[in-house]
């Protein structure tokens, strides 16, 4: 995955192996409209199975915001060549090979970010560290050991990953430090949690409390509720442009019950069903702020939806 600014140019490097020996042949870049890659082909030889070729192409992004596949192609005799191994190996079922299509997702669009560093403490799963470090923070993966107050001095803001809470129910003995954290000016971000095995206790510095409340069109209209709120308006102005593209779904496990001291700020719904506000909450707890999001961050980041991005860059930079 690349990020470009609109209308920049960036190196795209690209590797083919051989599966034989005396592969002479060409890689390709092919690019959407609107988009370039140069050259239009890279030569290559590869004498022996196993030996590399790794070429470099000058991509060029479109001034509109967008996000694209970018679709690498080999030719070897007249016969082309467009995928791209990957094992799948786990103790509980035979190792598979897929071998699906080799594309590289390109987004184009204007983000800017406050502070550089920034925590993560894995929950179940998720590719939010990839995220951050290509919207240009400097990521430090955090351990329960990490979890002191000279363990967060340096960093700008802590995120959870999705069911923190659930995956791991220690995290519950250091909530003291990470409201303190908020407290003298970080940023603490928790990512959605299920109702099932959730731990006993608040979740954030003031209490709010968890459903199963969802919203599953992933076109569903977005409402901001406070346009002004400074997780709205910068360093990105949030639009409803931002909830273009979404896949999948909107968001689930969001609350239903807060403290006066949270500040909803979207509204949306599945068709026939009432809004609910409680997809994105924040509240300034000392010199920082708390927020919670049952958004589907998880879907979004990967799928290169430049409104994710803005919007989590946003949160982050409080």
């Amino acid at each position: 995955m690349e990020r470009f600014a609109p209308g920049e140019t960036r190196a795209v490097t690209v590797q083919a192996t051989a599966a034989r020996a005396s592969l002479d042949g060409e890689l390709s870049l092919v690019a959407p409209e609107g988009w370039t890659t140069t050259p239009a082909i890279h030569k290559f030889a590869l004498p022996a199975v196993g030996d590399k070729a790794e070429v470099t192409f000058a991509v060029t992004a479109p001034s509109r915001p967008e996000s694209v596949k970018l679709a690498v192609s080999a030719t070897v005799g007249g016969r082309p060549f467009n995928r791209t191994p990957h094992v799948v190996a786990y103790d509980h079922i035979p190792v598979q090979m897929l071998q699906p299509t080799a594309t590289l997702t390109a987004m184009s669009f204007d983000l800017a970010i406050r502070g550089e560093q920034v925590g993560f403490l894995a929950g179940a799963g998720d590719t939010t560290v990839e995220a951050l470090t290509l919207m240009g923070y400097e990521v430090k993966l955090l351990t329960d050991a990490d979890i002191t107050a000279e363990g967060l001095a340096d960093l700008d803001a802590v995120v959870l990953g999705i069911r923190a809470f659930n995956t791991r129910p220690n995290l519950m003995e250091y909530r003291d430090v990470l409201w303190a954290f908020v407290r003298s000016g970080g940023n603490v971000m928790v990512q959605y949690n299920t109702t099932s095995g959730l731990p006993n206790g608040d979740l954030g510095p003031y209490p709010f409390r968890l459903s199963r409340d969802r919203v599953t069109d992933e076109t569903a209209a977005v409402t901001v509720l406070d346009r002004e709120h400074p997780a709205m308006v910068g360093p990105n102005r949030i639009t409803a442009a931002d909830f273009a593209g979404w896949v999948q779904e909107r968001g689930l496990y969001f609350s239903s019950e807060w403290d006066a001291a949270y500040t909803p700020l979207l509204s949306m719904a599945d068709p026939g069903e009432a809004p609910t506000e409680g997809s994105l909450l924040v509240a300034q707890h000392g010199e920082g702020y708390f927020v919670y999001t049952g958004l589907s961050f998880f879907r979004e980041l990967p799928a290169g939806v430049p409104g994710a991005y803005r919007l989590l860059a946003n949160l982050i930079s409080l």
